[in-house]
């Protein structure tokens, strides 16, 4: 007999820490092994994450709503009925000095790599469904909780759904300042002549709040706070567009979109120039086996996704774009599969759709280059021989990894793409 851990799984590479949407299961339900009990949301995406174990759920230690380190336990697995109540104490005092939990010793490096398998959205159990009255604690709260000495069962959360937040914690504590009661001005302190001018006093209104980071854009934050560690450029340089917008417009009722048209140009301009499309690593240059563009995308409720059209070179214009509506599709209710997200080798930021005609792109770790793509709009332009003309140009800035890209790299990049789009843009279709 025993009675073993569910841990939360590592399911991406970048992910340190998931958040419960939903248990599938509630407390005392027989399950078997690789049944799906739990829905997580990992830094990109929300899976169905099974179980190891056949046995009972005895009791659930992390709550839907909650958030937990990868590897750590989150729900306790009884083999039997009988050590259900058993399994109940220990997760009741895992916080103190609860006894060890019987677990094989390979089950904390199997659950960190766990399958993980996206369905879509709809099939998930709601998340307050199986909700106790257990509190929601943000990560820092709780930690904050544990160093000052607070009980957060006996606190009431200001933050959404009555999360309980950092502040309300150190409210309690003592440890932050309270607000400003509305009372009769006091009387006017003498001061000095001598004395030092005092900054005035900033006291928040009362509509102010601070809003949690959600777990995309906490993943996104510790993205570019690693990107400030890589030695970067810029290059820019400006493109005519004038025969890609009319190619566009022969093929955007056949379901082709801009974002597949530049996906191929940029493909096929990085199979001549490999070295742009690969990245650094401390053993050397690493050259992928594919040439995999990602795109920026804008994500509703904050922060933002890179799906990854794979084997952009190789695939058409009207598979590229099926391929890029399904993954948009899907990267809005968080349901790509890690792969889908975290496999590019080279990225595009296009805000060029939103009137912006020049940006710089920040680097994401992990690939050598990002190319910031702006509008395409009419410009005059003087020939050679003084005459002057309206043509259609977009600015496009790419921001490179100095210890692999050079700037003659970046130039040559930039040069044979221009030429592509602008003299030879009817090769995408081929």
């Amino acid at each position: 007999m025993a009675i073993r851990e569910v841990f939360m799984p590592a399911l991406s590479s970048t992910m340190t820490e998931g958040k419960i949407v939903s248990w599938q299961k509630s407390p005392g339900d027989k399950v078997e092994k690789g049944e799906i009990v739990v829905v997580v949301e990992s830094d990109k995406a929300d899976m169905d994450v099974e179980t190891f174990y056949s046995g009972f759920i005895a009791a659930i230690v992390v709550q839907a709503g909650e958030s937990a380190p990868v590897g750590s336990a989150i729900a306790l697995v009884a083999e039997t009925e009988a050590e259900i109540e058993t399994a109940k104490q220990q997760a009741n005092g895992k916080s103190a000095a609860a006894a060890p939990v019987a677990v094989p010793a390979t089950a904390t490096a199997v659950a960190a790599n766990a399958t993980a398998v996206a369905t879509p959205a709809a099939t998930a159990t709601p998340a307050t469904s199986l909700r106790s009255d257990r509190p929601v604690v943000s990560p820092r709260a709780r930690k904050l909780a544990k160093e000052y000495g607070v009980a957060v069962e006996t606190l009431h959360g200001t933050g959404p759904n009555g999360r309980i937040t950092a502040d309300d914690v150190g409210m309690a504590a003592g440890k932050a300042p309270a607000p400003v009661a509305q009372s009769q001005p006091a009387a006017p302190v003498a001061i000095p002549a001598v004395a030092h001018p005092v900054a005035p006093t900033v006291t928040a209104s009362a509509g102010a709040r601070v809003v949690p980071f959600n777990t995309l854009q906490s993943a996104v934050n510790r993205n570019m706070i690693a990107s400030l560690a890589i030695p970067t450029f810029r290059v820019g340089y400006t493109i005519e567009t004038n025969n890609l917008d009319k190619l566009y417009k022969q093929v955007k009722s056949k379901g082709v979109t801009m974002t597949a048209l530049l996906a191929k140009a940029v493909a096929m301009t990085l199979a001549k120039h490999p070295n742009v499309n690969a990245c650094f690593s401390d053993a050397g240059v690493n050259h992928p086996g594919a040439i995999n563009i990602a795109v920026a995308v804008a994500m509703p409720d904050g922060g933002l996704i890179t799906p990854v059209l794979q084997h952009a070179d190789q695939l058409d214009l009207y598979s590229l774009s099926r391929m890029w509506k399904d993954l948009v599709e899907r990267a809005r209710i968080k349901q790509l599969q890690p792969q889908e997200y975290s496999s590019g080798t080279f990225t595009i930021s296009n805000l060029g759709m939103l009137g912006v005609d020049r940006f710089d792109a920040i680097l994401p770790p992990g690939t050598g280059a990002i190319l910031a793509v702006g509008a395409s709009q009419p410009t005059v332009v003087a020939s050679e021989e003084g005459t002057f003309a309206i043509r259609r140009q977009m600015q496009v800035n790419m921001t490179a990894d100095h210890r692999i890209i050079y700037g003659a790299d970046a130039a040559n990049f930039l040069k044979d793409l221009a030429l592509l789009l602008e003299t030879n843009v009817q090769s995408l279709t081929l």
